[in-house]
C-alpha cells in the first residue's frame, strides 16, 4: 500500500524554541494511525506543522510524494489535508447548516451537506440551532462534517474525545470507522489509548518532540505495559 503522507525529519518551532526534533513516521493510504504520548509531547504541534500552521519548520512533509514542507496552509488544504483541532472552531454566533456551509470546497469530492447529515443524523435536527446551543459531542460531529464537506481526503483529528460521555465516545468511534471504509485516511491524537486501540492499524508514540516507538495496532495488548511506562500511567 502507498504511503499518502511522510513525515520525515520534521522540526518546528516557536519562537526561538524547538519543539519538534526531528519526527518521522508515515501513513499508508486508508490507514488509521495514532500519534501517542503525555501532554506537551509533540503531537498537537506535529498536526500543526503538517497542516503549515508554525511560523518555522524544516524537514520534509510528502503527500503522495509532493514535498508541502515549504508549503502555505491554503496550498497545504488544497492537496486534501485538514485539521480538526481540539477546540473544535465552531462559530457560535453561526447555525448548524451555516457553519457546514462556511469553510471553502478545497478538494474534489468532498461530502455533500446530505451525507454529512446521513453520517451524523444528530446534527439533522439541529441545523437551525447555533453552535453556542450544541453539546459538545455535537459541535464535534459539527466539526468532523465541515472539513468532510471541503473535500478533505486525510484527515487530522486532535484529541477528538476529549471531554465527551461515553456513548458520544463509541459513536465518534463508530464514524472513524465508517470513514476508514470509505477510504479516508486518518491521523489521531487521542489520550483515550482504550478508544484508539480499538481504530488505529498503527500507534507513534512521542516522547519530547520526536518519535521514539512505533507499535503495530495488534501489537498494542502485548506491549500495553510498555505504554504505559511511556504515557506516565
Amino acid at each position: 500500500m502507498a504511503e499518502t503522507l511522510t513525515v520525515d525529519r520534521l522540526e518546528a518551532w516557536y519562537g526561538d524554541s524547538k519543539v519538534l526534533h526531528g519526527m518521522d513516521f508515515n501513513i499508508r493510504a486508508g490507514e488509521v494511525v495514532t500519534l501517542l504520548g503525555r501532554n506537551g509531547a509533540g503531537k498537537t504541534t506535529t498536526l500543526k506543522a503538517i497542516m503549515g500552521l508554525m511560523e518555522r519548520r524544516a524537514g520534509s512533509i510528502r503527500v503522495d510524494g509532493a514535498e508541502i514542507i515549504a508549503a502555505a496552509p491554503y496550498d497545504i488544504a488544497r492537496k486534501g489535508l485538514a485539521l480538526c483541532p481540539e477546540e473544535r472552531g465552531i462559530f457560535s454566533s453561526l447555525s448548524v447548516r451555516e457553519n457546514l456551509l462556511l469553510p471553502p470546497a478545497l478538494a474534489k469530492g468532498g461530502m455533500t451537506i446530505a451525507q454529512v447529515l446521513d453520517l451524523f443524523p444528530n446534527l439533522k435536527e439541529r441545523l437551525d440551532s447555533q453552535g453556542t446551543k450544541l453539546s459538545g459531542g455535537e459541535q464535534q460531529m459539527l466539526a468532523l462534517g465541515r472539513i468532510l464537506h471541503t473535500g478533505a481526503r486525510i484527515l487530522l483529528l486532535d484529541e477528538p474525545t476529549e471531554g465527551l460521555a461515553p456513548v458520544i465516545i463509541q459513536q465518534i468511534g463508530r464514524t472513524i470507522e465508517k470513514l476508514k471504509a470509505l477510504g479516508f485516511t486518518i491521523l489521531l491524537v487521542e489520550q483515550n489509548v482504550a478508544f484508539a486501540s480499538g481504530l488505529a492499524d498503527r500507534h507513534y508514540v512521542v516522547e519530547l518532540g520526536r518519535v521514539v516507538d512505533e507499535i503495530p495496532g495488534p501489537e498494542l495488548d502485548a506491549r500495553l505495559d510498555t505504554l504505559k511506562t511511556y504515557l506516565g500511567l
